[in-house]
C-alpha cells in the first residue's frame, strides 16, 4: 500500500512537470518560439510598354519608343538608354521562380498604337462610387470606375479631394489594394462667391483684412529680429480662406460666365495678387486680354451654347473659339464635358466618358492640339495640385498611362490598355463593354527576346573609386 502511494505521488509530480519538460528526443525550443513570423518582403513590380509611339505630354513624341516602370514609378523612357527593357521576357518562366513581378504591354498588335499620359478629369461625379472619406466609401468594383478607365481617365477631382481610379483586378499586382494610394491630394481650391453686390463687397473686405494681416506679419518678421519681445500680429477677424489664397496655399475658384463678372474677377485678382480659377467662363473670349493679364485659369465646356444678351450692344454670348482665344492670351485651359458623370442613356458625347470629344470641339474652334491634350492632362493636374505626380510621362513620375489605337482626340479612337501606378487595371479585350468592337489580333505580336534583370540601368552616381574597382574585377 505504501509503495502504491509513493508511485502515485511520483506519477502526479511527473504529470505536473510534463508541460515544462521537452519531449524525449525533441529539439530545445529556440528563443524565437512564439514570435510572429516575419512578413515577406514584396517583390519589385516591373511594367514594360513597347510597340507604340509615346506622347509624353511635354510636346515630344517617341516613335516606337519604350517605357519601363518599377514599383509604380517611371524609371526609363526613350530608345537606346535601356535595353528592351533588361528583363526576362520568357513567358514560360513561372512567376513564382522570378525575383520580381512583370507586366508586359506589347502594342505591336494595336493598329496605330499610341501611348499617352492618363487623363486627369478636373471634376467628376460617381467614378469612385462614393464621396467624403474615400477610404470608407470608395467602390473598387464600381462599374463607373471601369467605364472611366475605359475612357482613359486615371485621376479625378471629386468632392474636395483628388483621387486615382485604382480598380481592383484579380490576379494582378493590384490585388493587394492600397487605399492609402487612392487619395493623392486634399483641398487645393477655395470656392469664392461672386454674384450679388453684397457678396462682392464682402469678398473685398475679406481680402483687405487678409492682405493687411500679411503686411503686418511680414513687418513683424523683420522687426522681431531686433526686438525678441514683439508679439506676432493677431489673426482675429482675418478670413482663413482668403489668407490661404493670398499665401498661395490654395487657388480661388469662381463660377462666372458673363463678361462683366469675368472682368471684375480679373481686376480684383490683379489688385490683390492672386491667380483666379474660373469655371464656366462662357464669354471669356470677349475679355481674354484682361483674364490673361490676371493670370487666370479657365475650366470650360467648349460646346456650351448661349446667345448674348440682346440688351447689350457689345459682343457676347458663347463662341466655339472661346478656348482658342483664351489660350492665345495666356489663359490656361482645362476642359470638362456638360455632364460630370457616366450617362448611358443615349446622349452620346456629353458625359465624362467622352472627354476627348469635348476637346475636339475646342480644336475645331482653333485651339492647338498640344493645348487640347494639356487641357485634360497637365492643366487639370496643375489645378488639382498633383502635377508633380501625374499629367506627363517623365522619369520619376507615377506610371499612369493609356494605350490607344489612334489619336486620343479622335472620336473613333478606343483605349486599349489603362495603367494606374504601374498596374494594368483595364484591358479592352478582357472587358464586356467594348471588346467586340475592332478586337485586337494577338497573332501580330512579335516574339519577345529575353534579357537579364541585372541589365536594368539604375541612374545612380558612382564614385571614381567604385569605377576603378569594377575595372580591376573585369581585368
Amino acid at each position: 500500500m505504501i509503495r502504491f502511494q509513493a508511485r502515485l505521488v511520483l506519477a502526479l509530480v511527473a504529470l505536473a512537470l510534463a508541460p515544462a519538460l521537452p519531449a524525449l528526443g525533441a529539439a530545445a525550443p529556440s528563443d524565437d518560439a512564439g514570435a510572429a513570423p516575419e512578413k515577406e518582403e514584396p517583390k519589385d513590380r516591373y511594367l514594360v510598354v513597347v510597340g507604340a509611339d509615346i506622347h509624353t505630354g511635354k510636346g515630344e513624341v517617341l516613335r516606337d519608343g519604350r517605357l519601363l516602370a518599377k514599383n509604380g514609378k517611371i524609371v526609363a523612357i526613350g530608345y537606346d538608354d535601356f535595353e528592351v527593357p533588361g528583363l526576362d521576357y520568357d513567358r514560360e518562366v513561372p512567376a513564382e521562380e522570378r525575383g520580381y513581378e512583370l507586366e508586359i504591354i506589347d502594342a505591336s498588335n494595336v493598329p496605330n498604337g499610341r501611348v499617352y499620359p492618363g487623363m486627369v478629369a478636373f471634376s467628376t461625379s460617381g467614378l469612385l462610387g462614393g464621396g467624403g472619406d474615400y477610404r470608407d466609401s470608395i467602390d473598387m468594383f464600381n462599374r463607373n470606375m471601369l467605364l472611366g478607365l475605359a475612357s482613359g481617365i486615371t485621376t479625378t477631382g471629386q468632392s474636395s479631394s483628388t483621387a486615382k481610379l485604382k480598380r481592383y483586378v484579380p490576379n494582378s499586382a493590384a490585388r493587394d489594394y492600397d487605399f492609402d494610394g487612392v487619395v493623392i491630394a486634399g483641398k487645393t481650391l477655395s470656392t469664392v462667391s461672386w454674384g450679388s453686390a453684397a457678396s462682392k463687397r464682402s469678398l473685398r473686405e475679406k481680402l483687405s483684412g487678409a492682405a493687411a494681416y500679411l503686411r503686418a506679419y511680414r513687418q513683424w518678421q523683420i522687426d522681431v529680429k531686433k526686438d525678441k519681445e514683439l508679439k506676432e500680429p493677431s489673426k482675429s477677424g482675418v478670413d482663413s480662406t482668403m489668407l490661404s489664397v493670398l499665401r498661395g496655399e490654395t487657388l480661388a475658384r469662381f463660377s462666372a460666365d458673363y463678361q462683366d463678372d469675368l472682368s471684375g474677377i480679373a481686376k480684383i485678382a490683379m489688385e490683390y495678387g492672386f491667380r483666379p480659377v474660373i469655371s464656366g467662363c462662357r464669354e471669356g473670349w470677349v475679355v481674354a486680354d484682361e483674364l490673361g493679364r490676371a493670370g487666370a485659369m479657365a475650366v470650360l465646356t467648349p460646346r456650351t451654347r448661349r446667345a448674348k444678351d440682346e440688351q447689350l450692344m457689345a459682343a457676347g454670348g458663347s463662341s466655339i473659339e472661346n478656348a482658342a482665344i483664351l489660350h492665345s492670351h495666356g489663359v490656361q485651359i482645362a476642359i470638362i464635358p456638360g455632364s460630370r458623370g457616366i450617362d448611358l442613356g443615349g446622349i452620346a458625347g456629353r458625359d465624362i466618358m467622352h472627354l476627348p470629344i469635348e476637346v475636339g470641339f475646342a480644336i475645331r474652334g482653333g485651339l492647338p492640339e498640344d493645348a487640347g491634350l494639356a487641357s485634360v492632362t497637365t492643366v487639370p493636374a496643375r489645378l488639382l495640385g498633383v502635377s508633380h505626380r501625374v499629367g506627363t510621362l517623365e522619369v520619376g513620375k507615377d506610371c499612369d498611362l493609356i494605350v490607344t489605337d489612334g489619336d486620343l482626340l479622335h472620336y473613333q479612337t478606343f483605349v486599349q490598355y489603362t495603367v494606374v501606378d504601374g498596374d494594368l487595371v483595364y484591358d479592352k479585350q478582357d472587358e464586356l463593354y467594348f471588346a467586340h468592337i475592332r478586337p485586337r489580333d494577338d497573332s501580330l505580336l512579335a516574339p519577345l527576346v529575353p534579357f537579364d534583370p541585372a541589365e536594368v540601368p539604375i541612374e545612380e552616381e558612382e564614385s571614381e573609386g567604385d569605377s576603378e574597382e569594377e575595372e580591376a574585377e573585369e581585368e
